[in-house]
């Protein structure tokens, strides 16, 4: 067979690689459409039906004109197509969405056109675009067939029996889906009387007729397609055989060359279409005009956000071909990424099911004309953006961040909108979900015909859309020279309005406009204004990418020495340095780009790039990088920090003029049509049938043709460069496996295998699902782990930090929408918008139950606690009780946010993984809620995924404390005496006040003799200081105080500060007060709960030993050297700036840097204490506050004297405000000891920059000799110059101090 190697040979080049018609098959008769069978069969298993009975197929409620029955591919053209073979389920079930469709002379048979998309396993597109008309049937045999159905029909339906609706989610997902379109009421009353009587109707029957492309040029198939319909039911034959044409589309028209236009010819008139070039964005020829229309700017760019987010899309339309150019319309939006999920813009009637996959999807579904939204019950809505096309609105997920300069962006699109007298403002404002109900007013009720005068209404006097109401005159030179009208009369013709004021115009305009149009056609002038404007449109949003990623190559990291390498190590790969990305952008775009960074398609994109060192460039990579060298050029502003003003895109021009000329001049004419080698009477046809094709002329093609043979000699130069290439390492085979592999990490399914769908091939899409779910789960929490213990491996000294604050809620967020996902996989009944809070709320209703029935709750046991939880009554672990917190927090009004709340809080505590397996162990309520495939009702990989859970117990997490910051929570303190020296209980009336990052509790008496008490106060975030204090009354008034400990009972975290000290006059320092720092505290003898690794310990309170070491209590005890006090100071004053140089969301506690252990107060007091006489004999032991307020008397009585006066002027003012300090650190009202109010001072000076200026004046005073031995560290001025030269690198940063440690002071 010569001549079908050509065909091989030659498809790459070729235009359209199949056309195909399908239809009714005469032989078979009427067969019930065995999908829709199946599905019913399906249903009735899940429900408890006998499946057998609803498994006929045959619906009888149901009128026999609306049923489905089986449509056939009839035949195709070519068999097949090596590079592309025919996939004919698919194409059958693609062309005929839902199956045939009967109608009679009385119902409205316009043809309809629509186009389809068949995704392949590696991500490669087939176009196919599809004119379906109605023709009538002929064969007697399906006509007697009708008319039976009619008679059962007829005997079967009384009036009562309307299908009951019934509550399964699918089933009535099904109904709102089977009514086909509802015919006029004119008709609908004689179709009830009569419905279908073979001796008075004719029975008219869908064919369709389509074309299969390797590239979406939808603007010429559609015009060929109906051409080709036009020559059928013309009154004169065509002027060649049919076959003529559909052999010219087939094998002698080429695909253009990139940058080239075509033409070539339909039946009746010319086609042209054009390619756009190398650099240029690739071809799309949906009309984005249309979407926007639709949906109108706003909506569209929220879509294209939650796109950009990979949630899970769902179109909402009466009209394929709106599903379609909507769903293109996107994801042509996206350049230079690609959607990596499934996506199917239609999905067939018997794949409803798959709109409970748990994974990103992007899919279209049919509505039934003016059904109503409130009634479509989806399988999982928590993550879900619903596109309701022809009412023009959105619903949004809940929180999901905005796209960077939205606002400017949809300005900048209205404007290139409206110079092509477009509105922009179209779609009804977005809503996001919050009430159960879908929310008010979501589908007028008005029938649909109504609805569209209403729209229309709205547009012409255009009090919404912002167009001004403008002069007769403006209207004109509006739409002069464009085609604009067609677009309106058609709209008009549809809709069946007639505009009034426009066709006032319309004369005036149409002289103008025909002058205008040098000699092309209306639909050439329209065809050239779609591509202006669509390629304008998409100029704006790749201008937004080229502007938000322009130095993303600097981010990427290149590890690996050859792709081999890179391929087997991909997923250990770190392969692009988020966290530095993020920290390079402007504030304002982090909460999009933060999340945009962790999605699948910007990891397939940084893959590409890497790829690219080996392998040619991907064109989408290729056009982008251009953009950006071009951008970098002209751009002149150092890239190093970018601001977050809004760039316009400056290229909108010369891209539309690309376009004009290309269609202007045209580069390349195909062959004409012509007669072919056919036997004679071959090629006759009846007029209005579509005729039997002549399979012998069209399956192959002519062999002499001169661009097959160019390409052939193409194709040698090919196999040329790649075996020069093929000295990889790798066999060709293996290295393409390898690739696949590579490239398959972690994608998901592109599509649903179109085809015969047994219950075996659901299952086994199902098991990919599962499969999909349980790796991406391994992924999330190992990068979970790897981010936060990078983090902490910080803290303690290794390396930088590379995850934020902000990095790390995207993460957790992310965590919470695959909980989601994976608790709505396989669910029986949907119930609310959360599947696992409507799970939580199941169970927690049958714990209740048995509770009233039997005693306590679950005995689970609280970890055991060791002895540094002494006297702190344990917590109880309780699922139930975890669920009462979030219950009562009024913050959260939806379902969604409080399982999100609740999965936040079961992280923190740390009981995530024992939570989900308590609330899975309910086996009975598991089998109850969810179908057998579902993915909790898979033992092993629930036991895996339970496993990975279980790992981020080994890092602390405060996503809970840390983002609900207003809700009320209770705390528990309780305060440990050492009891061996002082005694237990004090006659004096203590208090306490706790703080935190987030604010204090105030000042909390504790009643007397009592060392435990529990406060209810505004969250305090982590906490930090704790004050203790009383006031000195009574006989045992001093107080010698082990530690306090304080608990936040919904969290369970509990924080001990160590004291160690004594509280009260004249014991130890002589204060009544102290300022104590908390640690936060890790129960010992964890059970085995995975922990390998720790989060470091924060820094502590200066400890027992530190503290009496340095007042001397013993006289005995540690004391530093001098090198040792030195190394101290330089790394706590490291630690000060270490602290500023992080992102500001993730510095911890600067409280704790000052004056914790380690801290800059302990270092100084060390270098104060070095060599200081502190003990006397038979005397009280002397402190070094004693020595600064010695000196400060010192300098004031020596300034009254004048002996100061001869100094340098700012000496003297350095000299006042020491002395000015010191006296208002003494008169404060508050009781704090003398080691207090050094520490007052040090943190003071370190805030308003002045330690290094007092120092010389402590170091110069006469009072030194006697209160320092000779070695002291004071008395030696190089340590001090040093010193001094430390403390002054604080000076940069702005140091705020806590309100616990400056209260009462007055400056």
């Amino acid at each position: 067979m010569s001549g079908s190697s050509a065909v091989s040979g030659a498809a790459p080049c070729r235009f359209a690689h199949y056309f195909a018609i399908c239809g009714i098959d005469t032989e078979t008769g009427l067969e019930p459409d065995e999908l829709a069978a199946l599905y019913q069969w399906l249903e009735a298993d899940r429900q408890g039906r006998d499946p057998d009975t609803a498994a006929t197929g045959e619906n009888f409620e149901q009128s026999p004109l609306k049923r489905t029955f089986k449509s056939k591919v009839l035949a195709r053209y070519p068999q097949n197509v090596e590079w592309n073979p025919f996939d004919q389920d698919a194409v059958n079930m693609l062309c005929m969405p839902k199956g045939l469709s009967f109608r009679t002379q009385a119902d409205q048979r316009d043809p309809q056109f629509h186009s389809f998309i068949i995704t392949k396993e590696d991500g490669s597109r087939t176009y196919g675009f599809v004119h379906t008309f109605y023709e009538e049937v002929t064969s007697p045999q399906i006509c007697s067939a009708m008319h039976t159905l009619y008679q059962m029909h007829n005997a079967e339906s009384t009036p009562s029996s309307s299908s009951s609706s019934s509550s399964s989610s699918m089933d009535s997902l099904a109904s709102s889906l089977d009514e086909a379109d509802s015919p006029t009421s004119s008709s609908s009353s004689s179709r009830r009387a009569g419905g279908y009587d073979s001796s008075r109707d004719t029975l008219y029957v869908s064919k369709a007729l389509c074309l299969i492309t390797p590239m979406p040029f939808m603007h010429a198939c559609r015009r060929f397609l109906s051409q080709l319909h036009r020559a059928v039911t013309a009154d004169t034959a065509p002027p060649l055989p049919l076959e003529s044409y559909v052999h010219n589309i087939l094998y002698e028209v080429p695909l253009p060359a990139p940058g080239r236009s075509l033409k070539f010819h339909g039946v009746y008139e010319p086609i042209v279409c054009q390619r756009p070039g190398l650099g240029e964005l690739q071809l799309a020829d949906f009309p984005l005009a249309e979407a926007f229309t639709l949906l109108g700017a706003e909506n569209l760019v929220q879509v294209f956000t939650c796109t950009l987010l990979e949630m899970q899309i769902l179109l909402y339309s009466h009209d394929y071909q709106r599903l379609m150019t909507v769903a293109e319309g996107i994801t042509t939006l996206l350049f230079p990424f690609q959607w990596q999920h499934v996506y199917v813009p239609i999905l067939p009637a018997s794949l409803l099911h798959f709109l409970d996959a748990p994974v990103p999807y992007l899919m279209g579904l049919q509505s039934k004309e003016g059904a109503d939204r409130s009634k479509l019950e989806l399988p999982q809505e928590a993550n879900l953006c619903f596109v309701d096309i022809d009412n023009h609105y959105i619903e949004l997920p809940e929180d999901f961040p905005q796209f960077p300069n939205k606002t400017e962006l949809i300005q900048e699109l209205s404007e290139v909108l409206l110079s092509f007298g477009l509105s922009a403002n179209t779609g009804a404002p977005p809503r996001t979900r919050t009430s159960p109900s879908s929310a008010p007013g979501s589908t007028p009720s008005t029938p649909g015909r109504e609805r569209k005068t209403v729209a229309l209404r709205q547009l012409e006097d255009d009090g919404r859309n912002g167009n001004l109401a403008v002069e007769e005159l403006a209207v004109l030179q509006l739409l002069q020279g464009n085609a604009t009208l067609e677009r309106l009369q058609a709209l008009t013709k549809r809709t069946g309005v007639t505009v009034a004021r426009v066709d006032a115009l319309r004369a005036g305009v149409k002289a103008q406009s025909t002058e205008g149009q040098g000699g092309r056609t209306a639909a050439e002038e329209e065809e050239l204004r779609n591509a202006k404007l669509n390629v304008q449109l998409r100029e704006v949003f790749a201008s937004r990418f080229t502007t938000m990623f322009a130095d993303y190559e600097a981010f990427v990291i290149q590890s690996a020495p050859d792709l081999e390498s890179w391929l087997t190590n991909r997923e250990q790969m770190h392969n692009f340095d988020k966290a530095s990305f993020l920290s390079d952008q402007p504030e304002p775009y982090l909460p999009f780009l933060s999340h945009f960074i962790e999605t699948q398609m910007f990891a397939t994109f940084i893959d590409n790039k890497i790829m690219s060192q080996w392998e040619e460039k991907e064109p989408l990579i290729r056009v982008f990088d251009a953009r950006i060298d071009k951008a970098r050029l002209y751009n002149v502003r150092a890239p190093s920090h970018r601001s977050s003003s809004y760039q316009r895109c400056s290229i909108l021009k010369e891209s539309a003029q690309a376009i004009e000329q290309r269609l202007m001049k045209i580069d390349h004419t195909a062959i004409h049509p012509h007669l072919l080698d056919m036997k004679i009477g071959q090629g006759k046809y009846t007029q209005g049938f579509f005729p039997k094709l002549q399979a012998d002329v069209l399956n192959t093609g002519p062999t002499n043709n001169k661009w097959s043979h160019r390409t052939a000699t193409a194709q040698r130069k090919k196999d040329r460069h790649r075996q020069q290439t093929e000295h990889l390492a790798l066999d060709n085979d293996l290295k393409e496996k390898y690739m696949q592999e590579a490239r398959s990490l972690g994608k998901n399914l592109r599509q649903p295998k179109l085809s015969d769908l047994s219950p075996a091939v659901i299952a086994q899409t199902n098991w990919k699902f599962v499969e999909g779910l349980l790796k991406e789960c391994r992924m999330k929490t190992k990068r979970m782990l790897v981010e936060k213990m990078g983090r902490e491996a910080v803290e303690l000294g290794h390396g930088d930090a590379n995850i934020t604050g902000l990095e790390e809620n995207t993460l957790i967020a992310s965590l919470c929408d695959l909980l989601e996902r994976i608790w709505s996989h396989g669910l029986q009944v949907k119930q609310g918008k959360s599947a696992l809070w409507s799970h939580l709320l199941h169970y927690q209703a049958r714990e209740e139950k048995l509770d009233q029935s039997e005693s306590p709750v679950s005995q689970v046991p609280e970890r055991r606690k060791s002895d540094s939880f002494i006297a702190m009554p344990s917590l109880r672990v309780s699922l139930i009780q975890d669920m009462r917190h979030i219950q009562s927090m009024s913050e959260i009004k939806t379902d969604v946010g409080r399982a999100r709340a609740w999965i936040r809080l079961s992280l923190e505590k740390k009981l995530l993984s024992q939570h989900l397996k308590q609330l899975l162990s309910r086996q009975a309520l598991t089998k109850k809620l969810y179908k057998r495939y579902a993915f909790l009702r898979c033992e092993e990989e629930k036991e895996q995924f339970l496993f990975h859970l279980l790992s981020l117990n080994a890092v602390d997490y405060f996503c809970f404390t840390s983002v609900f910051t207003t809700i009320v929570i209770p705390y528990r303190v309780v305060i440990i005496p050492i009891k061996k020296l002082s005694n237990a209980m004090t006659t004096s009336n203590p208090w306490v006040c706790a703080s935190g990052e987030l604010g204090d509790s105030g000042i909390m008496q504790i009643p007397k003799n009592v060392l435990e008490m529990t406060f209810d106060c505004q969250n305090l975030g982590k906490l930090t200081t704790v004050q203790l204090g009383h006031d000195n009354a009574g006989l045992l008034a001093k107080w010698l105080v082990d530690c306090v400990m304080v608990r936040n009972e919904i969290t369970g975290h509990t924080y001990r500060f160590p004291c160690g000290r004594w509280l009260g006059k004249g014991v130890d320092d002589g204060s009544l007060e102290r300022v104590l720092i908390g640690e936060l505290v890790v129960p010992s003898g964890e059970e085995d709960s995975g922990r390998g690794c720790r989060t470091p310990p924060l820094q502590r309170s200066p400890s027992q030993s530190r503290r009496i070491s340095i007042t001397s209590l013993s006289g005995r005890g540690y004391k530093p050297t001098s090198a040792q006090i030195q190394e101290a100071i330089g790394e706590s004053v490291n630690n000060i700036i270490k602290h500023f140089h992080k992102p500001e969301k993730e510095r911890g506690s600067l409280t704790v840097l000052l004056c914790g252990e380690n801290s800059l107060v302990a270092a100084l007091e060390q270098f104060f204490n070095h060599g200081f006489k502190s003990a006397r004999l038979f005397q009280k032991t002397v402190f070094v506050w004693d020595f600064v307020e010695k000196a400060v008397a010192y300098m004031e009585s020596a300034d009254q004297m004048g002996d100061l006066q001869e100094t340098a002027e700012p000496l003297g003012m350095t000299c006042q405000s020491l002395c000015h300090y010191v006296n208002s650190i003494n008169s404060t009202p508050r009781n704090i000891g003398k080691d207090g109010k050094f520490q007052l001072l040090v943190c003071l000076g370190a805030r308003d920059r002045l330690l290094p200026q007092w120092l010389p004046l402590l170091v110069e005073c006469p009072l030194i000799l006697r209160m320092y031995e000779d070695t002291a560290l004071l008395r030696d001025r190089s340590t001090v110059n040093t010193l001094i030269g430390v403390l002054e690198t604080i000076h940069d940063f702005p140091i705020t101090l806590e309100a616990s440690l400056v209260k009462g002071i007055d400056l």
